[in-house]
């Protein structure tokens, strides 16, 4: 049985190999919203954000304790690498039916797609966490239905780095329902119990924060699904792409053929969902509706319920979450991968019927291809876009001023994302709140276009509210600012008034309030139910990973044929 899974575990590693080429490079790929520093320190702001919506809850504090064990740079590398392995991987894995051959078709079309491309070049190698992790939830969540050993802390595993998001836990948690449901209710319970746990850190930390629950409505047209070609925005969300930010779109979706290939994509996967009906029925209904479910999301900001949306985010606490509706295609892209494999599979036996054997092998290794051929421009990252660098030394020495005398730090220019010229001029998420071991106030407002997001965090409105004023900064009472050398004489001429220069590097200036005024921190006693969210989720981790290693039968792959219910 083990020998059976040879083919897929290098074609994952094949795959995995080609899209992160670049990674065998030192230094960070650093990449809009994929920031990653030496060593990230551990702090309040990491557990529950003062004034912000826990966007990156529990994320950020999982990867300060993995900083204490590896580096950095090799913890990007251990993620970006488990994301393409595993959904490669768990593709071909789910794929009923056992066929090999179908199993690679699966592993292509699931691992080499426009949303993994889109959201890789977006730095949101976090919400890709979950794309791995999701076959091995269906699989989990199968296993647990037919009554198997170890499915449940199964499920749980593979949930737990989709939970590592408020997105990714939210898609998990409803997969779970949406699988589960109906069977024996204590089964039931337990794991939708437990996977609700991995979701607490966030929950919990977002009652904790001052900001609110709402966000800017305008988001919602701002980060609705866009065309990416001349077959328009469904025809894009149909092949898996139309994210908003056209800056993160590879170019071989704009080309005119885009389009034909999603068409071809969606002929076989028509003929595949029949085939999936037939041998999962149950099972493949509820895939169905979680991925029609996700779909609908997908497009709802493009359509006349975009106005609903508005209302929501506006209304609803936490309903920010579904302004960029094409993250949740996650199980679209799945189901889609799976209806192509079998569409591709049933075709091939069609043709080996009617000519020779040899037909059919090459009409499925064409399949397989068929997503590389479409989107060359993912291989070794993302033609070169994925390219690691270096950080100055500035940053080790701004972080060791503020060591020494702990405060919030005010980053200038006042952008939540910004190019810098160390870094290849691309666009990145300020590192400053990750790499300095105090609290960061940066914009969070989101400048799309000539458009303006707003963000929740009513002490960055004040320091906006300073700055368009062109009064000085020192006014806010943060102990220290950060300044992009060279760009001290852009700020208006007040900005820096009251301030001493404590540092002076080629590409980072530290100034110093002599006077820093006191801030009204967040209690402590505020914070305490949201470090007590990120230990229960971990106690259910751990707990998860005794009991399986408890099962001697069980196994993290599950069985390989599904059919059968045979086991390793």
């Amino acid at each position: 049985m083990r020998a059976s899974l040879t083919g897929p575990r290098a074609v994952a590693a094949g795959i995995t190999a080609v899209v992160l080429a670049p990674l065998a490079l030192p230094g960070y790929v650093l990449r809009y919203d994929m920031v990653f520093v030496p060593e990230q320190p551990l702090n309040w702001e990491m557990i529950a954000p003062a004034d912000a919506l826990p966007r990156a809850v529990p994320l950020d504090a999982v990867v300060s304790l993995a900083d204490l064990v590896v580096p950095g740079w090799l913890l990007q590398r251990i993620a970006l690498v488990a994301i393409v392995y595993l959904a490669a991987l768990g593709a071909a894995r789910l794929v009923p039916g056992g066929r090999r051959l179908t199993g690679v078709v699966a592993a292509f079309a699931y691992a080499w797609t426009p949303f993994l491309a889109e959201r890789l070049l977006l730095g949101q190698w976090a919400l890709l966490l979950a794309y791995g992790a999701l076959p091995w939830l269906v699989i989990a969540a199968r296993d647990l239905r037919a009554g198997r050993r170890g499915a449940l802390p199964r499920l749980v595993l593979a949930a737990a780095p989709a939970a590592l998001t408020p997105t990714g836990g939210l898609i998990a948690l409803v997969a779970v329902a949406v699988l589960l449901i109906p069977m024996r209710s204590r089964t039931l319970a337990a794991a939708l119990g437990a996977v609700t746990a991995l979701n607490l850190p966030w929950i919990v930390a977002a009652l904790a924060s001052t900001a609110g629950g709402s966000s800017d409505p305008e988001g919602v047209a701002q980060f609705a699904a866009r065309a990416e070609n001349w077959a328009g925005t469904l025809v894009s969300l149909l092949g898996t792409g139309g994210i908003w930010n056209a800056q993160t779109v590879p170019g071989s979706r704009t080309s005119a053929l885009a389009p034909v290939v999603t068409l071809l994509l969606l002929a076989a996967a028509a003929i595949g969902f029949r085939e999936l009906w037939r041998r999962w029925r149950g099972d493949a209904v509820r895939l169905f509706v979680l991925a029609g479910g996700g779909f609908l999301l997908a497009v709802a900001g493009a359509t006349p319920a975009a106005g609903l949306l508005r209302w929501l985010v506006v209304s609803v606490p936490g309903a920010g979450l579904l302004r960029d509706g094409q993250k949740f295609l996650i199980p679209y892209a799945l189901v889609l991968a799976l209806g192509f494999a079998l569409g591709a599979e049933r075709l091939a036996d069609r043709l080996a019927r009617r000519f020779e054997p040899n037909a059919g092998r090459i009409l499925l290794i064409s399949a397989l291809l068929l997503p590389v051929v479409a989107m060359p421009d993912l291989a070794f990252g993302a033609a070169g876009a994925l390219r690691p660098v270096s950080y100055p030394a500035d940053w080790d020495a701004v972080a060791a001023r503020v060591d020494a005398a702990p405060g919030e730090v005010l980053s200038l220019p006042f952008e939540g994302y910004q190019r810098y010229d160390w870094a290849d001029g691309v666009v990145v998420r300020d590192p400053a709140p990750r790499y300095l071991n105090a609290p960061v106030l940066i914009n969070d407002a989101l400048r799309v276009g000539r458009v303006t997001v707003d963000g929740e965090s009513p002490r960055a409105a004040r320091a906006q509210a300073l700055l368009d004023a062109g009064r000085p900064v020192a006014e806010l009472g943060s102990r220290w600012v950060l300044v992009r050398t060279g760009l001290a004489g852009t700020l208006p001429p007040a900005t820096l008034d009251g301030l001493r220069l404590a540092y002076d590097g080629r590409y980072l200036q530290l100034w110093e309030n002599p006077s820093p005024g006191v801030l009204s921190e967040t209690s402590v006693a505020r914070r305490i139910p949201a470090l007590a969210a990120h230990l229960l989720a971990g106690t259910v981790v751990i707990f998860a990973c005794f009991c399986l290693l408890r099962v001697r039968r069980g196994s993290w792959y599950g069985p390989r044929n599904h059919e059968s219910g045979e086991e390793e």
